[in-house]
């Protein structure tokens, strides 16, 4: 059960920049995100980020690995 709570909290979801290497995205809140390398990667529970990020058509979404 720990290993479980332990996996969510650490849960994150990456883009990947299709335009730029890097650079500064800003929330209507005025928070800042920074694409770096190409890539960014928030919390999966960060729904302001993930909304944000998901509707720039200059990212993809990295589908996670499936365990087998």
């Amino acid at each position: 059960m720990a290993d479980k709570k332990a996996a969510e909290a650490s849960a994150t979801v990456t883009f990947v920049d299709k335009t730029y290497d890097q650079r500064p995205l800003y929330l209507a809140t005025g928070r800042e995100l920074v694409v770096r390398r190409g890539r960014i990667t928030v919390p999966a529970d960060d729904a302001e980020a993930l909304a944000y990020l998901a509707s720039d058509n200059g990212l993809q979404q990295l589908q996670p690995l499936q365990d087998e």
